[in-house]
């Protein structure tokens, strides 16, 4: 089987890279072995919130400046401020093209509530996510009854010891007392499918009026929309004050809902979707990656002029941790790490912790290296590369966009190059 470009991986890089080159005419595949980290996510895309030392980023320019110094294996730092700002807004436009309701800006991150109660700095968040502007009046921070995933109490009060007037209130749906049967069904992804059906419309509705007519805003748990915002939609226009909604543990609906938009558009786009397979192993012939094999289709190999990586942290298994040694799981991809095994970890959990930036090493494009050698057409992209911190420096969304634009404006500007 022949391609274009073969993506391993169907997360926000890969599914991204895939859009952008689908869109541009390339005959594209994804393997995707399961679900994403994407589904498990908030839905909100982090930029860039921290340098590695800590220092709040106040601007991007300046801020990839300092990290070209601070450490120069960062992706950003790879890339450059101009490009991370051309692909960021590139993402930005993409995301929107797929009917992602975003709100946000590269130039004016917001400040957006988690479900503890605390502010959060994000780039991009879903629009029914709140954000600390929405905190200004009387709200109600509303539990679904026998819930547990969402816990309103806790919410409310991390809320007032910021100041904001928030209270816990709670609503019965008797509609979903089949789920209630069995607490491991009772999650927010099952519950969405209920609310989401037109025939339970009223009930949520005719729950949520009263409180609207007392309080000036309304927070819920994130369980309906996880195929389209119609329900919060026609709610914000039926219901006495706005609603807002705050993702849940994960399974998390917003990232569901961003995960099969993106996936839908690289359908669309005639993209092929290889969803439930794996990579079983590769062959690189001269610095070049000639075929691939994977677990369905046995015997039969994928052939491609550009392959990208797109494969996951440890999370996603796209890296194994041995006793030894960090190993990328595909290609066995040269890995940027620390040496002693000791020094993988500090021993505060609350400190940044060096594994995070374990990840694959590659030359300033972002070509993969193995055994010290760069494979031509072989592209790294998004939580599988080394250099960064996703959480601690706030940039997991941001480098998984930027990344996985930058490698398909690598591949289309090469053109009909073999």
């Amino acid at each position: 089987m022949r391609f274009d470009t073969v993506i391993i991986g169907g997360g926000l890089a890969g599914l991204l890279c895939g859009i952008r080159l689908s869109e541009s005419g390339q005959r594209c595949a994804i393997i995707s072995r399961g679900q994403s980290a994407l589904s498990f996510s908030s839905g909100s895309l982090d930029l860039f919130s921290f340098l590695p030392d800590g220092q709040p980023v106040t601007d991007i320019d300046s801020a990839i400046a300092l990290l070209e110094q601070q450490h120069g294996a960062h992706p950003y730092a790879l890339l450059g401020a101009k490009a991370v700002r051309r692909y960021a807004q590139q993402a930005q436009t993409l995301l929107a093209n797929c009917k992602l309701a975003l709100q946000g800006e590269i130039e004016t991150p917001h400040q957006r509530v988690t479900p503890l109660g605390t502010f959060r700095r994000a780039w991009l968040s879903p629009q029914e996510v709140p954000s600390k502007t929405d905190a200004q009046q009387r709200t109600a921070v509303v539990g679904i009854s026998g819930f547990l995933d969402f816990q309103p109490q806790l919410a409310a009060g991390a809320l007032r010891k910021r100041g904001i007037d928030a209270h816990a209130e709670e609503i019965e749906l008797p509609t979903l007392n089949r789920l209630r049967d069995n607490s491991s069904e009772f999650r927010s992804v099952n519950i969405a499918r209920v609310l989401d059906a037109p025939e339970n419309y009223s009930e949520l509705y005719d729950a949520l009026l009263p409180l609207s007519q007392q309080y000036g805003m309304l927070w819920l748990p994130a369980c309906f929309g996880l195929t389209d915002n119609h329900v919060f939609t026609q709610l914000n226009k039926q219901l006495a004050c706005p609603l807002r909604l705050l993702p849940t543990l994960p399974p998390s609906v917003p990232g569901m809902r961003m995960q099969l938009l993106l996936q839908q558009r690289f359908i669309q786009q005639g993209g092929n979707w290889m969803p439930g397979d794996e990579v079983l192993r590769a062959d690189i012939s001269h610095n070049h990656v000639t075929q691939i094999w994977t677990r369905k289709h046995e015997d039969i190999p994928l052939r491609a002029r550009h392959v990208v990586l797109a494969s996951g942290s440890f999370f996603s298994n796209g890296l194994i941790a041995g006793r030894d040694r960090v190993r990328e799981a595909v290609f066995d991809l040269d890995v940027m790490q620390s040496d002693k095994r000791s020094d993988w970890y500090r021993d505060d959990v609350f400190d940044s912790q060096p594994w995070q930036q374990f990840g694959v090493r590659t030359d300033a494009q972002l070509r993969g290296l193995y055994q010290g050698a760069i494979v031509d057409n072989l592209y790294i992209i998004g939580s599988v590369l080394g250099g960064f911190d996703a959480v601690a420096q706030g940039c997991g969304g941001g480098v998984c966009a930027v990344t996985a634009l930058h490698a398909a404006q690598q591949i289309i500007a090469q053109g009909g190059e073999q």
